[in-house]
């Protein structure tokens, strides 16, 4: 069989359409012995029987593997280097009271931007000198609330902010360590809404504006000033750009030494993972070894001391760990013109297969056009592969949940399939367009499942209508 004619170039016919990628899907995923597939142990029939679909699951174990994995290879190799390293996980990609616990057990930070988040983290009981604040706008009442309950950095993000936190601290009787956000000009090789170190764009301040409100910073009594912070985008696959940021960073870092201490830099991060079998994500492993030689040279260039470096690894950590499952509803073989629009061309088919979510529960294939994979969940079959689309229920023609993948030709209404990866910026992001409702997140480990946040019911939804009847 030929693959289809439809399919971008990228994917390749597969020779199993029921195997599961390794780089693709959580690590404890795999299909059982009668072809179903299992997460942690845990069947996915059950889990729809259970907690109805779609359904975010979290493969507990891997969540944790990943944080202490990061955390360890990068501690040995600034080790290496005569340093340390200190890992921030990113609240916005998933945050939840259990998830705080988990990563801050596994020895991580939690960056959070905003006040909810910061919230959230307090509320699992997280020390707040291992919380870090960001975003461009802070509203007044987020800065208080971070200084008061003693946040251990505030990303400083423009000049107005140095006074807005100052005065906080200095209300709150606190000397209150913060970075400052650089805009380094360096660009990911990434989504042009993912890249987040132009100067062109609304995050941190430039190289050139940079000395100057650094002393700003230390002329304040209440600010103690920590160092810079870069972050040059997100789902990042090489380390070029990660050096080039680095060497002019490391330019200012210097300059600023000769006016008083600069004891870290964050370079933030952004690791990509494995949306689909052809993706290939630098190994944690390997990252590691690449920031501390890229630092450990870039000081040595300029006769400094290695500085301690803070790292933001993104998505890397829940991203992978997570797999949405959705029931079919219908299925449509669409004859779609193979060549150009108007060609009387060759012809060939579609199958748009929609489910029960979209767009409420992962919004990126239509805000960032993200590629996803996906299988059959609910069992195996030997059918020959077919040219799938897997659409969602939500009345827009751009509510598309994976863009192309190959599925069994015999998929059917109420199979359950699956799409990997979703841990991040899936439940993050969920919207109740249309009036869906929020899915639950289920955490399985050794064979078990239990909810981690409930899913909204239309109680919920009408709860804040101020029109209901009481």
């Amino acid at each position: 069989m030929s693959s289809n004619p439809l399919a971008p170039s990228w994917l390749a016919l597969p020779g199993d359409a029921n195997a599961l990628p390794e780089q693709v899907w959580s690590r404890n995923a795999a299909r059982s012995a009668a072809g179903e597939l299992e997460i942690a142990g845990v069947s996915a029939t059950s889990l729809a029987e259970q907690f109805g679909t779609p359904v975010y699951v979290v493969d507990e174990a891997d969540v944790k593997d990943r944080a202490v994995g990061i955390r360890e290879a990068f501690d040995r190799e600034f080790a290496r280097v005569g340093s340390s390293a200190k890992v921030y996980y990113a609240g916005k990609a998933f945050l939840s009271i259990e998830v705080a616990r988990w990563v801050t057990d596994a020895g991580l930070n939690i960056d959070v931007a905003s006040g909810g988040e910061l919230a959230v983290a307090l509320a699992a009981g997280v020390d707040p000198s291992r919380l870090g604040l960001h975003g461009n706008n802070k509203s007044l009442a987020e800065i208080d609330r971070a200084v008061g309950v003693g946040v251990g950095a505030i990303v400083i993000d423009s000049e107005v902010e140095i006074g807005r936190v100052a005065a906080a601290a200095a209300r709150w009787g606190r000397v209150q360590p913060v970075r400052l956000r650089i805009n380094s000009g360096v660009h990911a090789s990434t989504h042009e809404y993912l890249a987040t170190a132009r100067e062109d764009q609304k995050f941190g301040i430039t190289l050139a504006d940079a000395p100057s409100l650094v002393a700003l910073i230390r002329d304040q009594p209440s600010l103690t000033f920590l160092g810079l912070h870069s972050h040059i985008g997100s789902q990042i696959f090489e380390s070029d750009g990660f050096a080039e940021a680095a060497r002019r960073l490391f330019a200012l870092h210097a300059e600023l030494l000769g006016g008083g201490p600069v004891p870290e830099l964050n370079l933030g991060g952004g690791f990509g993972i494995a949306y689909t079998s052809v993706d290939e994500p630098l190994a944690i492993e390997e990252i590691a070894v690449r920031f501390a030689d890229i630092v450990a040279g870039g000081a040595a260039e300029l006769g400094i001391p290695v500085p301690a470096v803070a790292i933001e690894p993104g998505r890397s950590i829940i991203g992978p760990s997570t797999t949405t499952l959705y029931t079919v509803g219908t299925i449509k073989d669409v004859l779609v013109s193979t060549g150009s629009v108007g060609s009387t061309g060759e012809s060939a088919v579609r199958k748009y297969v929609s489910v029960d979510g979209g767009m409420s529960d992962n919004v990126r294939p239509a805000l960032y056009a993200a590629d996803y994979s996906v299988r059959l969940a609910n069992r195996s079959s030997t059918a020959e592969p077919a040219l799938v689309r897997i659409a969602g229920k939500h009345c827009e023609s751009g509510d598309i949940v994976v863009k192309a993948d190959y599925l069994p030709s015999d998929v059917q209404p109420g199979d359950l399939v699956g799409v990997p990866a979703t841990g991040a910026y899936g439940w993050a992001m969920a919207s109740n367009y249309n009036y869906l409702r929020r899915p639950p997140v289920v955490a399985v480990i050794d064979g078990e499942a239990r909810v981690i946040v409930r899913g909204e019911t239309e109680e919920d939804l009408l709860s804040r209508d101020a029109g209901a009847r009481r």
